[in-house]
């Protein structure tokens, strides 16, 4: 919150500066520019391709979990004691799996996005820097940092299309 001040704040000093008039200000939207590339469109294929199979897994181990929960409501006054229990047994056991795998499909899915990240950054951090220095700005800010801006200051679109055309 501290820092926000200080921006809102040092945004207003240099607004109430005559400099101010002759700056060029621009808004990169970093996370989007990130994420609507092409390299980051292409690992999410390559992602959903990866993580798939594992995927449908846990759908489906959580589609048994519901049909015995569902059987155990609705059927488990009229059950005998045993199928009861075997059934309480089977939605623990599904239960737990679901829980073991989603937390295995989570860790491994987290590594292969920072993987992802350290392999574009570097390419979005030059593209940034190359559409800063060729537009001439003298002031970027996050777009998160932002209340409203018109479209004609905003870099993303600038940025997502340098970076790809790097290869």
């Amino acid at each position: 919150m501290r820092k926000l001040t200080q921006l809102v704040l040092f945004t207003a000093a240099l607004i109430a500066t005559p400099a101010f008039a002759e700056m060029k200000v621009a808004v990169l939207n970093y996370q989007m520019a990130l994420l609507e590339s092409d390299a980051a469109k292409r690992y999410a294929v390559d992602a959903e391709k990866k993580f798939g199979p594992q995927l449908n897994k846990l759908k489906t181990l959580e589609s048994d979990a519901k049909r015995i929960q569902d059987r155990m409501v609705k059927d488990g006054d009229k059950m005998q004691q045993a199928e009861r229990e075997r059934l309480e047994l089977e939605f623990k056991q599904k239960a737990r799996d679901f829980q073991f795998q989603s937390k295995e499909l989570n860790e491994a899915k987290a590594v292969a996005d920072r993987e992802m990240l350290a392999k574009l950054k570097p390419n979005l951090d030059k593209a940034v820097e190359e559409v800063i220095k060729n537009g001439n700005f003298d002031l970027v800010l996050e777009r998160g940092a932002v209340i409203d801006v018109k479209p004609q200051y905003d870099i993303t679109r600038q940025v997502i299309e340098r970076m790809n055309q790097m290869r």
